[in-house]
């Protein structure tokens, strides 16, 4: 089957023509742009990265795709999307690989950028993902199109701009969004922002989201060549050093960095702030209750928070409890009344010097 470029898609497919939706871990790529055929690989020969299609066989629980532009779009049964094959370890949600793919070819969106594998376990208070059947490898000259296949490499360089970390007890503890936050506040003072999410399952919101708020630049490990970041040790240090030499290249005041979950899920965000630490200025931790923030003290020493909020600290009696239970500051960032108090902290630990208005 030979696909031609078009606006989200298509191709020919001798007699008849088809329409190819992208999901959003195809914006590194030109696929878009450029034809390309569509092939079925034997089993042996599937790797992490591999660009695929798939047909939509079910769409009775999720039924958009995240494209390539942030957008999401609805599709229908029997369209053909074009995603990557991955892993996605999620706490409160899903579970999946693409290495649980059976002979059947079944396999399910395991986000809405496209991320490709088949579900192992799911949490009852979430929809079933969107299901497709495979139908072969993207491929030019015989040779699978990947992830890292279309990413050009560049020379490695230290990463020192002064970072805002934001990790979490867990997914959904409101690191997206203490990130936009603390955006908006480092723009009012002037500062010029680079953005960017290290570890996690591919999306393409969050990264926009901090755009969105004023970041000047935004990167994520997408960008590196990664579907998500629950790969060897060895394979992730060696992305992230890619994308932190990306980081770098901006001439950006100040860097804003989410890690996806927690630093104890498998998504390598141990190592990522491991990676970070010679340029960590001030470390967030967004909590999803006040009894995750001790646990994850205990068992990850190298955390050292500067500052404690997201869900936890919505009422005042979760950050009453925060206090007894850590020595830790604690408080909502979501609250304008908090943001003075923010500002200091930001100033403190980005050794900012308030500018004093003229006599």
């Amino acid at each position: 089957m030979l696909f031609n470029l078009a606006p989200r898609a298509m191709a020919s497919a001798s007699p008849m023509l088809d329409r190819c939706t992208f999901g959003s871990l195809t914006r590194i790529a030109d696929l878009d742009t450029r034809a390309f055929r569509v092939a079925p690989r034997s089993r042996s020969r599937w790797a992490r990265g591999d660009y695929v299609v798939g047909r939509v066989t079910d769409t009775s629980g999720y039924r958009t795709i995240e494209l390539p532009s942030g957008r999401d779009m609805e599709v229908a049964e029997g369209d053909a999307v074009v995603g990557a094959l991955g892993t996605r370890q999620a706490t409160l949600e899903m579970t999946g690989s693409w290495r649980e793919i059976e002979d059947n070819g079944v396999m399910h969106a395991l986000t809405r950028a496209g991320l490709f594998g088949r579900v192992e376990s799911r949490s009852t208070l979430v929809q079933r993902p969107l299901e497709l059947r495979y139908d072969g490898h993207v491929q030019r000259d015989g040779t699978a199109v990947t992830m890292q296949g279309v990413v050009e490499p560049v020379d490695e360089q230290p990463f020192a701009t002064p970072t805002v970390l934001f990790a979490g007890t867990s997914m959904s503890a409101g690191k997206t969004t203490a990130a936009r936050i603390v955006t908006r506040r480092l723009k009012r003072m002037g500062l010029s922002v680079v953005g960017a999410k290290v570890s996690g399952a591919g999306r393409y919101r969050d990264v926009l989201s901090i755009q969105d708020a004023g970041a000047d630049w935004g990167l994520d490990f997408v960008d590196v060549g990664l579907p998500s970041t629950v790969v060897p040790k060895e394979d992730y240090r060696a992305a992230i050093r890619q994308l932190l030499s990306r980081m770098a290249q901006p001439a950006a005041d100040v860097a804003v960095v989410e890690i996806g979950a927690s630093p104890l899920e498998p998504y390598n965000g141990a190592l990522a702030i491991k990676e970070l630490q010679n340029a960590l200025a001030m470390t967030v931790l967004c909590a999803s209750d006040p009894y995750a923030v001790l646990g994850l003290e205990t068992a990850f020493e190298m955390l050292a928070p500067d500052l404690v909020t997201g869900i936890a600290t919505n009422t005042a009696a979760g950050t009453a409890l925060l206090e007894q239970l850590t020595d830790l500051p604690a408080f909502n960032i979501r609250d304008n009344d908090t943001h003075e108090r923010l500002d200091a902290l930001l100033r403190d630990r980005l050794q900012i010097v308030e500018e004093m208005p003229a006599d």
